[in-house]
């Protein structure tokens, strides 16, 4: 399987994740992103032995998406210190049922992981086990099934903006697991979800700079550009 290459240097490699596919190895047993992208860059370079590569973040399964991989300890170690401090921008589009009740705003939850299940729950602020998440949002445009809207996360809980939109009365579109009531398939002929990572921007581990990626829509996304 060929991956898209959205940036790549001696440092850092990222990539459109495709819905359906994994970001590192789980109970399926399934080729994941980072398996692959091992292989290209031991191909394209001529590598012998194991490849490094650290995974610095996570795409659900179902989700599409700019995922940003290092190439170097060096590289992963600053890189992660970055994603911990919150100082990475990311930004994602959605396709929710249903209309939020503004053209944008705010939300924060406190969320946890269900005991037993993979799935997030939102939880009252007097209970202590829930962490902070925090989100705005920006409607983009009406969609065929409901609409069409810009995330940007400004914590990375597990499953946060699949609980915190479905918590409103907004499951994202194919996402049963969170109350959606239609079923969306990926390329591959797996489940997928209405939710992209649409973008990231990070300071270069090197460098220093401000670098920017974004991932265009793939085949499999339901609707046409906003």
């Amino acid at each position: 399987m060929n991956l898209e290459i959205l940036y790549e240097d001696n440092h850092c490699l990222a990539i459109n994740k495709p819905a359906g596919l994994p970001s590192q190895g789980d109970s399926s047993g399934d080729r994941s992103v980072l398996e692959i992208a091992k292989g290209y860059l031991k191909q394209k370079y001529g590598k012998p032995g194991e490849v490094y590569l650290g995974l610095l973040h996570r795409l659900d399964r179902p989700t599409s998406g700019v995922l940003l991989l290092a190439r170097t300890s060096k590289a992963a170690g600053r890189l992660s210190a970055q994603f911990r401090e919150g100082t990475i921008q990311k930004r994602y589009w959605a396709i929710v049922e249903g209309m939020p009740p503004g053209p944008e705003g705010d939300w924060v939850d406190r969320l946890e992981k269900a005991p037993g299940e993979n799935r997030t729950r939102v939880v009252g602020s007097e209970e202590s086990a829930g962490k902070e998440a925090r989100v705005h949002y920006r409607v983009l445009r009406r969609a065929a099934a409901g609409s069409w809207l810009e995330l940007v996360p400004a914590t990375g809980r597990g499953h946060q903006l699949r609980v915190q939109l479905a918590h409103r009365g907004l499951p994202i579109l194919g996402d049963l697991k969170y109350g959606a009531r239609r079923r969306l398939r990926a390329s591959d002929g797996g489940l997928r979800i209405a939710l992209h990572a649409r973008g990231l921007v990070f300071e270069h581990p090197t460098l220093r700079e401000a670098i920017l990626v974004e991932a265009p829509i793939p085949a499999d996304w339901p609707e046409s550009g906003p």
